[in-house]
């Protein structure tokens, strides 16, 4: 093994090939190797053979980084074992994967599998597909039964909202998506974690998962679930939820200050798909900033993150 350093030693098979996929996930290359090469038994037997994990020398650093950060120590320290990476995911949306693969599908990004030189590595675009047409079936249904007094401009207008980026990217935000998110080199150095069209993307991706695993039963329970609040506050603030650039104004207003500006601080994405940033600014001074869709969404945004800020302790 040439070139090639051990990073890792088990005798479990199992555990071998957890690490080894754990470490392709992110784009690490590796070969599996036995300390008991001519051995009459078969490398799957528990406990006979130590196996060993090697990677090319110029990643075995950022591997040995890769693999501690996904250990989990028992309190004796006799046995450590790797965790499973999207275990805090499941908790948060409240389901478990029998095709685990599945939800790692839909958590990888098109940068990582562009930097996958085997082209074994699938990004989720076909899953966002999917699931943005799932999204947009259940939440029609769900106001459809919801706002029967509605008229379809009402309900479209309501829906819009519901399923924006901006929407989208905070209920991902609120479930940490981000954090599971499998991205390239690239887009990881360019803050992708938090990008919230990446976000929003990674949640529609997600909701295909649980439909593709579990059928439309879970994947229409788990959106009923993710929006009840939403819709509870179409109800209470009626069609096309609260204004929250109304709300910025008035805070403002009470506290004597002048009113806020919107500038447009970039456009992102192509024609067909373009993003604007737009910073709120009071006094000169810039309060905060989002993206959306239209500049109308994105100011909308803008203002609900600066009354957050506004209103924290």
């Amino acid at each position: 093994m040439a070139d090639f350093e051990i990073v890792f030693r088990t005798h479990s098979e199992i555990e071998a090939q957890i690490v080894r996929g754990l470490l392709e996930a992110h784009g690490i290359m590796s070969v599996l190797s036995s300390a008991v090469p001519h051995s009459i038994f078969p490398l799957s037997v528990e406990g006979l053979n130590d196996v060993r994990i090697g990677v090319h020398s110029s990643e075995a650093d950022e591997a040995l980084r890769i693999i501690e950060d996904h250990r989990t120590e028992l309190k004796n320290g006799e046995v450590i074992r790797l965790r499973d990476e999207f275990e805090t995911l499941q908790q948060a949306i409240g389901y478990r994967f029998k095709d685990r693969g599945l939800l790692e599908h839909a958590m990888t990004h098109t940068s990582r599998a562009n930097e996958d030189v085997s082209g074994g590595v699938v990004d989720n675009e076909s899953m966002e597909f999917l699931g943005d047409a799932l999204l947009g079936f259940v939440v029609a249904d769900l106001l459809f039964h919801e706002f029967p007094e509605f008229d379809e401009g009402e309900k479209s207008k309501t829906k819009a909202s519901l399923v924006s980026t901006a929407s989208l990217a905070r209920q991902a935000e609120r479930l940490r998506i981000g954090e599971h998110l499998l991205l390239g080199k690239g887009e990881e150095k360019t803050g992708g974690r938090r990008k919230q069209a990446l976000l929003a993307d990674g949640y529609e991706a997600l909701l295909a998962a649980i439909y593709l695993d579990g059928g439309i039963e879970p994947a229409r329970g788990f959106i009923a679930r993710e929006f009840r609040d939403l819709i509870a506050d179409v109800r209470r603030h009626g069609v096309g939820g609260e204004d929250y650039k109304s709300a910025l104004q008035e805070l403002l207003q009470s506290r004597d200050q002048p009113l806020p500006e919107y500038r447009l601080v970039n456009t992102l994405g192509p024609d067909h798909s373009k993003l604007f940033e737009v910073e709120v600014v009071v006094r000169g001074e810039p309060l905060s900033r989002a993206t959306g869709s239209s500049k109308k969404d994105a100011e909308q945004e803008a203002a609900r993150a600066a009354l957050e800020k506004l209103k924290s302790p």
